[in-house]
This record gives structure tokens, C-alpha cells and sequence, in this order.
């Protein structure tokens, strides 16, 4: 049980940073699952594989109410999404799936200097200048192969790197802003496939486990994100966000570290 009230407070603090201030995902809940997994003695090498895992499956879930949300609102570019979603699946697949041969050590520095590299991006507020058009399909999905190639190992929804890249393509914030939202679903899916694919008959792995994919800790995750979200939303408003983003940045960063650590 106590393991279980440590996803849902995982879970919780994720669905109120993200009603809060529109970040979440696996920034955050990788770090905090690690700690766990040690916790509960998983085996070491593998803890990364399924944290990265976990977090990926359980975004997939978060994503749709989010998704709903922006698409209801009309602040979206299709045109943008369906460019993007070939590349990012096809990236997405290929990153999550070539983990398995990535040791734990090697899989945390990259998951933190992909964590440093967004949680910078938050800290100074950086927005590209418009600066050209969209690109063309092959340019668009080779974007989108970036994007989920590199969301992939750090089971993030790829909004660090899709809203800057909108902007530098002319699309104003909040269109930005939905489609990446929207971009978020095929990153998570093709992520969850491939973890659950590159874990599948490894030897090991905890009971409950669908290859790298933990499901006690995704659904406690998932809940409790789904319930705490609108409580992050309701003072949105009202408190400092651009203060209140540079101290999550912050975090990020001793997060990140402190696994890495750890792994190390």
C-alpha cells in the first residue's frame, strides 16, 4: 500500500504542476519513480528502462484530456500535427526501443542533459523569433523525428522542443501551444510501444510488469494526475507563473542531478 500512495503523490504533484503552469511529464515523474524503484530494491539496471517506461504510458493516458481541451478551443494547427506526427512516431519508436541496449548509467546522463536542455528553455523563457514558414513533408517530418526520438528518452511530450519550433515558424503561442499539446499523444504512443516492445521477456522485471511499462505505478500516477489537475488550474491565474516556472526549472535541475547520482 505505501507503495501505491507513492505513485498517487507522484501522480499528484505532476497533475497540479501541469494545471498550474502547463509542464509536467516525465521531467519530473522519472526522477521521482527512480527513487521509488531503489526504494522497493527493483533490480538497478533496469530501474531507468522502467521509470522512462512508466512515465511514457502514463503520459499517454494524461495527454487526451489535454488534447480535448485545445482542440475544443479551435487553438490548434492541424496542418502543423499531422506534418509532424509520421516523423514523430517513426522517432519515437526508434528511440525507446534501442534503450534496451543502453545501460542504466548511459541512459541517466542522457535523460539528464535532455532534462537540463528543457528545464533551461523554462528558465530564461526562450522564444524563438518568427522566422520562416512551415516546412514542407519532408522537412516537417524529419522535425517530428527529432522530436520524438529525443521525447523518447526522456518520456517528455516534446513540448520543449515543438513550441519553439512553431514559433520560429511563425504560429502564434497559443496555436503553439495546442499543437504540441496534440503532438503529445503520438509521442507517448509510439514511446509506450516501444519500451513495452524492448522490454518484452526480459528477465527480471517486477510482477505487473508489460515489458518496461510498471502498471501498479502508471495507474497510480494516472488518477491521481487526473484529479489534481483542475487544482493546479483554479489558481493559475492569480499566482506569479513566470516566478513560479523558474523555481520548477529549478527543481528540474536537482531532480535530474540527484538521480543521476544516484545511478551513477
Amino acid at each position: 500500500m505505501e507503495w501505491w500512495l507513492g505513485y498517487a503523490a507522484i501522480g499528484a504533484a505532476v497533475g497540479f504542476f501541469a494545471g498550474l503552469l502547463g509542464i509536467g511529464g516525465g521531467a519530473i515523474i522519472v526522477p521521482l519513480l527512480v527513487m521509488l524503484f531503489e526504494a522497493q530494491g527493483l533490480p538497478k539496471a533496469q530501474i531507468m528502462h522502467l521509470a522512462v517506461g512508466t512515465g511514457m504510458a502514463s503520459i499517454l493516458f494524461t495527454s487526451v484530456s489535454s488534447m480535448r481541451a485545445h482542440a475544443v478551443r479551435g487553438a490548434v494547427r492541424w496542418d502543423l500535427a499531422l506534418s509532424l506526427t509520421p516523423g514523430i512516431l517513426v522517432g519515437g519508436l526508434l528511440g525507446s526501443s534501442l534503450t534496451v541496449w543502453i545501460s542504466t548509467r548511459v541512459f541517466a546522463a542522457m535523460f539528464t542533459v535532455v532534462v537540463f536542455f528543457a528545464a533551461t528553455n523554462i528558465l530564461i523563457d526562450r522564444k524563438p523569433k518568427p522566422s520562416r514558414p512551415l516546412p514542407g513533408a519532408l522537412g516537417a517530418m524529419l522535425v517530428g523525428l527529432v522530436i520524438g526520438f529525443v521525447s523518447s528518452l526522456a518520456a517528455m511530450g516534446g513540448a520543449f522542443m515543438t513550441i519553439p519550433f512553431a514559433l520560429y515558424c511563425n504560429v502564434p503561442m497559443l496555436q503553439a501551444i495546442g499543437t504540441a499539446a496534440i503532438v503529445g499523444f503520438p509521442i507517448a504512443l509510439a514511446g509506450s510501444v516501444g519500451f513495452i516492445v524492448a522490454g518484452w521477456g526480459q528477465m527480471g522485471l517486477p510482477p505487473h510488469s508489460v515489458g518496461y511499462v510498471y502498471l501498479p505505478a502508471m495507474l497510480g500516477i494516472t488518477f491521481a494526475s487526473v484529479l489534481t489537475a483542475p487544482l493546479g488550474a483554479a489558481p493559475a491565474h492569480r499566482l506569479p507563473t513566470k516566478r513560479l516556472k523558474q523555481a520548477f526549472a529549478l527543481l528540474l535541475y536537482v531532480l535530474a542531478a540527484k538521480m543521476l547520482f544516484s545511478l551513477w
